[in-house]
């Protein structure tokens, strides 16, 4: 199938397309029934380490919702695990990770990390959704976390809602920050050009949590770390999604970043985020996903407003502002999908 076959692509590029693409961040999880099934004999992990279980996981809401991409289900925290920094999934608590790294000495002690061999089942699970996807319409999307954001993590042992671990090793040590966000960004850019090796045709770079930080310190502490691993991967001529949340007075500078593709969460009009961006990157959003659980009516009012807002200018992908949550109906989510593509564009 050409390039100019899949709607995404050509919205990623600033295409023509025959109408809106969307998909949806999270789109395979808890929310989904069948998940939840597969869910009850596997752990989190247990999914991502086994290709075929990944692959089916990640063809679900394809099946289930009519989306125009399929996402690669695994966690941003996989390259962490060879790394050496002991990652688990906690019930109801999240990652949590046994060995942070907050020293220089803790830096030193990462693992080298080769992805076709550490994370090869990831790439397992990509060459398998190739074969799958290849008589669809739907292309496959990789992704890494950011450096900032997978960073954020390695440094406060698990999610936080202040950073202050990770902004005081900023502060204090910003030597020991630097060369922290140097190992990863290596990690990182050589696992996300293993999945464009192993047959990714998008990717996205997820910096939730790089909202916590002013423009300033963003341009110190991550910019240039992101853009190290957006640019190899731009450099392969896929499209490159770059997302963060919180990011309206980051915006500029995440472009200056790289990525052809700027995703916006829904506290940032569309309006406002291209005046900010231009007409020369793609966007990506950014319906609230609260919205997910309203009235149909009501569902339907606010899709609207998100295709209102973006004019009719081209280079524009549906999706919400953040992921799919749980419980969210899954009803609701195929409803968009049906109200974004009989819109057209």
């Amino acid at each position: 199938m050409s390039r100019s076959a899949y709607r995404f692509i050509n919205a990623c590029e600033r295409q023509a397309v025959d109408t809106i693409p969307v998909w949806f961040m999270r789109q395979a999880g808890r929310y989904m029934a069948e998940y939840r099934a597969i869910r009850k004999k596997f752990s989190l992990l247990e999914i991502c380490y086994q290709p075929e279980l990944a692959a089916e996981v990640t063809m679900q809401p394809v099946r289930a919702l009519g989306v125009d991409a399929a996402i690669l289900f695994a966690d941003i925290l996989l390259p962490a695990i060879p790394l050496g920094v002991g990652l688990e999934f906690a019930k109801g608590e999240g990652p949590i990770l046994s060995n942070p790294v907050r020293s220089m000495k803790d830096v030193q002690n990462l693992r080298p990390v080769d992805p076709n061999v550490d994370l090869k089942y990831v790439m397992d699970a990509i060459r398998i959704l190739r074969e799958e996807l290849k008589e669809s319409r739907v292309p496959l999307i990789g992704f890494c976390g950011a450096p900032f954001t997978v960073a954020s993590y390695i440094i406060e042992g698990g999610s936080s809602r202040e950073f202050l671990k990770t902004k005081q090793l900023m502060a204090s040590e910003p030597r020991t920050f630097h060369a922290l966000m140097d190992v990863l960004s290596g990690v990182l850019c050589d696992y996300l050009l293993a999945q464009i090796d192993a047959g990714a045709q998008a990717v996205q770079v997820f910096d939730s949590w790089v909202g916590t930080l002013s423009p300033a310190d963003y341009r110190v502490f991550a910019q240039p770390y992101s853009a190290r691993v957006l640019g190899a991967a731009r450099a392969r001529g896929v499209p490159v999604i770059h997302f963060g949340t919180g990011t309206a007075t980051l915006l500029k500078d995440m472009k200056n970043a790289g990525g052809s593709v700027i995703g916006l969460d829904w506290r940032t009009p569309i309006t406002l985020g291209r005046s900010l961006l231009g007409d020369d990157v793609a966007i990506q959003g950014n319906l609230d996903p609260a919205y997910l659980f309203a009235p149909l009516p009501v569902l339907r009012t606010k899709v609207q407003e998100v295709l209102d807002d973006n004019a009719g200018k081209p280079g524009f992908i549906f999706n919400l502002g953040h992921g799919i949550l749980q419980h969210t109906p899954v009803e609701n989510v195929k409803a968009v999908v049906e109200m974004v593509h009989q819109a057209g564009v």
